[in-house]
């Protein structure tokens, strides 16, 4: 059976003397139906069309003449029913809006016409109702610019910041590979291949360091063998300085972000990034090379303590002038636990090994008992595993961890170091108490050497004390600083040098 096509303004129409076209007339003759899919309206613009006998399935619409059918084209434009079956009028009307429209879409092979507007003979143009595949839309220079769906306008933009990230962490680790961190001492490099072997304790004054104008409260060595040389103190003078501290004792940065003074510091595991916390409510996440502030961490209280978390070097656990300890995640900026007590402030926080639970020390002391002067906590759960702990009426400003066995020590104001053990429920070693130094209300530290042979702490009166671990007695008194020595530290490389840190803001190495 022959088949029709339809066109507006074709040869197909009547002409203007009111004579039906061959077209028309084949069609009249033969009882052929323009006939369209079931639920389409006939004002539909996409598409070809085909004539089937009126008997064939779906709605159909008789052609009685061109006027006829336009009128029904322009009724469904202007109801908006707009399909994607339209018709493929001739290339020589240009100025059609529906031969624009048309155009922009590819015609099937299966409804091409001749130069004349006539299906191609021979050739199938029955209705193609599959769905064309999706097509990036493009700009046009001189037409409208074309819609982006909101899902294609984020997917865009994630990808976008994707990029940016992967090539700012390609030029942060291009900058840390040439800058600080990319130097080896050369006091180092000859220990980096060997393993560590038995603590020395300290005779001699090896550098001296007096930039800080203010206290300062910690100290720490980068716990990066490579780069083991550098070390980390905080100060009251509101900065965060690093020292070469073994080859030339001289600063090599300086790091003024915070508006109060500067509790504490820490290197982070990786030992690009150093997180300090102040009295200014906030703690601070900073490049080491480029001084960036990566992250600015806002609390509601003075910060006193941090301690990051051994399993996760990206949530650390913050502590102050507060009845409650948060963990925060560095990559979120966002608080993800709180354990709450009924304290007022937190002095310091140890993790235990595995990192499951960990101990803070309060102020909390009573005329009777110390009740919740150490309190372990559950770290997953938020829950207090014990707060009967330590039952002695003082408080403890420092805790220690054992690095191989499992106990920890605690400072306390009562001119001695307790030991405990780290396994549940915690008990006190009544046979071992390091004493002979003065605290008197100084948050004075205290450490375990690398080996965990020697424990040593600063006092009140500027002398550093070295305690063998295993029989709690004094091997050797350091008198290092005039004022109160509030922090001693083991080189984790080199098994005899030690820093000290004294109440008017010197530091001092040991060799």
């Amino acid at each position: 059976m022959s088949s029709l096509v339809a066109y507006e303004d074709s040869d197909s129409e009547e002409d203007r003397s009111g004579q039906a076209s061959p077209a028309r007339q084949a069609a009249a003759t033969s009882g052929v139906e323009l006939q369209l899919p079931s639920g389409l309206p006939a004002g539909g613009d996409a598409g070809s069309v085909r004539g089937k006998p009126s008997s064939a399935s779906g709605s159909s619409l008789t052609l009685h003449s061109a006027p006829d059918l336009q009128y029904r084209w322009r009724e469904g434009e202007r109801r908006g029913c707009r399909e994607t079956l339209t018709l493929n009028p001739p290339k020589r009307f240009p100025t059609d809006p529906w031969t624009r429209q048309a155009s922009s879409y590819p015609c099937p092979e299966s409804s091409r016409e001749t130069e004349q507007g006539h299906a191609v003979k021979g050739e199938n143009t029955s209705l193609n109702t599959q769905k064309r595949p999706a097509q990036q839309p493009q700009i046009v220079p001189g037409r409208v610019k074309p819609y982006v769906p909101k899902r294609m306008r984020l997917i865009q933009l994630d990808t976008r910041d994707t990029e940016h990230a992967s090539d700012s962490e390609l030029q942060l680790d291009s900058q840390h590979d040439s800058g600080l961190l990319s130097q080896v001492s050369q006091s180092v490099k000859p220990y980096l291949d060997s393993k560590y072997s038995c603590t020395e304790i300290p005779k001699r004054l090896l550098f001296k360091l007096l930039e800080h104008q203010g206290p300062v409260n910690g100290i720490q060595w980068c716990p990066v063998p490579q780069s083991s040389h550098l070390l980390l103190s905080a100060s009251m003078d509101r900065t965060v300085k690093v020292w070469d501290a073994v080859d030339s004792g001289r600063c090599w940065k300086t790091y003024s972000s915070h508006s109060g003074a500067v509790r504490d510091a820490c290197w982070s595991s990786c030992g690009r990034n150093i997180l300090s916390g102040s009295f200014d409510t906030t703690a601070h996440l900073t490049d080491v090379e480029t001084g960036q502030r990566l992250a600015e961490l806002r609390n509601e209280f003075r910060v006193c303590c941090l301690a990051l978390q051994p399993r996760d070097p990206n949530v650390f656990l913050c502590g102050g002038f507060s009845s409650e300890v948060k963990a925060w995640d560095c990559r979120s900026c966002q608080v993800i636990r709180s354990y709450k007590a009924g304290i007022q402030q937190t002095l310091d926080i140890v993790f235990l090994p595995e990192g499951k639970e960990f101990i803070t020390s309060t102020d909390s002391v009573s005329r009777d008992s110390a009740d919740r002067t150490l309190i372990a906590w559950d770290f997953q759960t938020t829950a207090k595993v014990s707060n009967q702990i330590y039952q002695e009426r003082y408080t403890c400003p420092s805790l220690a961890l054992h690095p191989k066995e499992s106990v920890f020590v605690a400072q306390t104001n009562g001119n001695y170091m307790a030991l405990f053990s780290a396994q549940r429920p915690y008990r006190i070693n009544k046979k071992k108490r390091y004493e002979g130094h003065k605290v008197e209300g100084y948050a004075v530290g205290c450490e375990f050497s690398p080996d965990g042979s020697l424990l040593a702490t600063g006092s009140s009166n500027g002398v550093v004390h070295f305690y063998n671990y295993l029989t709690s007695r004094v091997v050797r008194t350091l008198p290092a600083h005039q004022q109160a020595c509030v922090c001693v530290t083991f080189h984790p490389v080199l098994p005899a040098i030690t820093a000290t840190c004294d109440w008017s803001g010197e530091i001092s190495t040991w060799h």
